[in-house]
């Protein structure tokens, strides 16, 4: 299914966000990739408001920013409940390219940090040094229980649910999952962009 945002979006991004609070508490196993921001559910408040209100702006929507936040925050306490997993890989890019200011960013930062060490979450970085690469960058996506699969384009998200497509992004997620760095190594890398943004 193709959905373009400015349909989804059309009364603003609070009810988007809050659409989707039900998919992520009855998932059980979340997989995902991000090439170009953090993760939806790992995002501060001053990220997500940043990040948020340049989509309203682009996308010419509503700005119900502040309430899309909020809404987006309470998807997230998904990550202390219950006992789903989560297992999401980003490009070290994310952590270098700066959403919002500098002190958001560093908050940013700071709290995926704290994020990497909840038991029910796996963070994986793939470094810009990641050698012979098997598998290219790719569009954000997300994996719901090998069911279904989020992809998210410019102009559009794409669900897919058919087997052999979700099949694909779940093989895409294992060959990106052997480039990647957890873990210490990976605790190195966002102190590291910590350290460039302060």
């Amino acid at each position: 299914m193709h959905l373009e945002w400015k349909r989804l979006q059309r009364t603003g991004l609070r009810r988007l966000q809050e659409a989707r609070i039900p998919l992520y508490q009855r998932t059980k196993l979340h997989r995902g990739y991000a090439s170009h921001v953090v993760p939806g559910l790992f995002q501060t408040p001053a990220y997500a408001a940043a990040l948020l209100s340049s989509i309203s702006r682009f996308h010419g929507t509503p700005n119900d920013t502040a309430e899309a936040v909020g809404a987006r925050m309470a998807r997230a306490r998904v990550l202390h409940e219950g006992t789903h997993r989560f297992a999401l890989l980003v490009e070290e890019a994310v952590l270098r390219y700066q959403v919002g200011d500098a002190a958001a960013m560093a908050g940013q930062l700071g709290h995926l940090l704290s994020v990497m060490s909840l038991p029910a979450v796996s963070l994986g970085i793939i470094p810009f040094a990641a050698r012979e690469r098997g598998m290219w960058t790719l569009e954000t996506f997300d994996i719901f229980d090998d069911q279904r699969v989020h992809v998210e384009l410019l102009t559009a998200q794409v669900t897919l649910t058919a087997p052999g497509e979700v099949g694909m992004y779940v093989k895409a997620w294992a060959d990106l999952k052997e480039l990647a760095v957890y873990g210490p190594d990976a605790r190195a890398l966002v102190t590291a962009a910590l350290d460039a943004v302060r």
